[in-house]
């Protein structure tokens, strides 16, 4: 809820599901839990163990399993990933899990999916030299699936390091557009989740148009996916999210809900808050602010026009299995607000 309402959600599947729930899914992402594990095993036993530290971890693995997806789309009945589809999940989640590793260090956090961070258990220069390590092996594995798999990756790690540098240098700027935090969610984002939709539909042999369909979902979806977590980060607890929230402010970072909320009401006031480093005090003066300006909903709005574009980039597919799950992963996303009381 904002002020006592129901963040607007309109929810288009009844029960949606995650890529997850997609048939045949979970034994697909244990052979790339698997292959990930393998490929980041080096002949120093110390960089394995410093590679493998946030595979240990965990996590969603939202990366292989869209590019998992896009790969059965044509599928009435979706089977087993081919070979080349899984190793190209690889090469997706190895990018994400390097940009961790770098982000961690740039952000000087200690802790990342509950454990402690490459950078504050091993040091800054390991966590690079890992970050790099993981990059240069998810490169090897996509100059094996082509040179327009290997291509796309280096356009996509380009991409990656734009957009955070976009973000780096609104660092507590309080006068941050809303065009300047789009541009810089979609390098740092955005471009990631396309390419991995978009490998899985190279890899697969699908025709071109079939590729830019699921590259456009990709995007937009990925578009949404930050906006939602930066909205998370506002109205959600500590417990919620399973980290600190309010992180972005107090790291200067001033995302779409807080530069929404900057040109309400109450900007005047939230500008004199931010602009520089903030105690816990402020932090929390900051967000309640922000959560009680019509922001959390017009960021939501936001949100929904990305996953409504998404959807659309669907259209001219046949309602196969995946491409349902496509779709219902949109309602799942914007799920996430639902229910927050703020």
């Amino acid at each position: 809820m904002t002020n006592g309402r129901l963040l607007p959600y309109p929810r288009r599947v009844a029960n949606p599901t995650s890529l997850l729930d997609l048939p045949g899914m979970a034994a697909d992402l244990g052979r790339v839990e698997a292959e990930l594990r393998r490929v980041v095993e080096a002949d120093d036993p110390f960089l394995t163990e410093v590679a493998r530290h946030l595979i240990d971890a965990g996590g969603k693995r939202v990366r292989p399993a869209l590019a998992i997806t896009a790969s059965l789309v044509l599928d009435e009945e979706p089977g087993t990933a081919a070979v080349d589809v899984v190793r190209g999940g690889v090469a997706v989640e190895l990018v994400h899990q390097g940009s961790l590793y770098h982000d961690d260090v740039m952000d000087g956090a200690d802790t990342r999916r509950t454990v402690q961070s490459v950078n504050s258990r091993w040091g800054n220069l390991e966590a690079i030299l890992a970050g790099d390590y993981l990059l240069a092996r998810a490169s090897e594995i996509a100059a094996d699936l082509g040179t327009e798999v290997a291509g796309l990756l280096a356009t996509t790690i380009a991409a990656l390091c734009e957009g955070q540098v976009r973000e780096m240098r609104h660092a507590f700027d309080v006068d941050r557009s809303a065009e300047a935090y789009l541009a810089s969610i979609s390098g740092k984002t955005a471009a990631l989740l396309a390419t991995s939709a978009r490998v899985g539909a190279i890899v697969a042999g699908h025709p071109r148009d079939l590729i830019e369909a699921v590259t456009d979902f990709g995007h937009h979806y990925g578009m949404a996916f930050q906006v939602i977590d930066d909205i998370l980060d506002v109205v959600a607890t500590d417990e919620q999210l399973g980290k600190p929230a309010g992180n972005d402010l107090v790291e200067g970072v001033y995302t779409l809900p807080v530069i929404l909320a900057m040109a309400g009401p109450a900007g005047d006031e939230l500008r004199g808050l931010l602009g520089g480093p903030i105690d816990p005090e402020t932090r929390d003066r900051a967000r309640r602010l922000v959560r009680s300006d019509p922001a959390i909903l017009t960021a939501t709005d936001t949100a929904v026009s990305f996953t409504d574009r998404a959807r659309a980039a669907l259209d001219g597919l046949s309602t196969t299995p995946a491409v349902c799950t496509l779709r219902s992963t949109c309602d799942l996303l914007l799920a996430q607000v639902v229910d927050i009381t703020v």
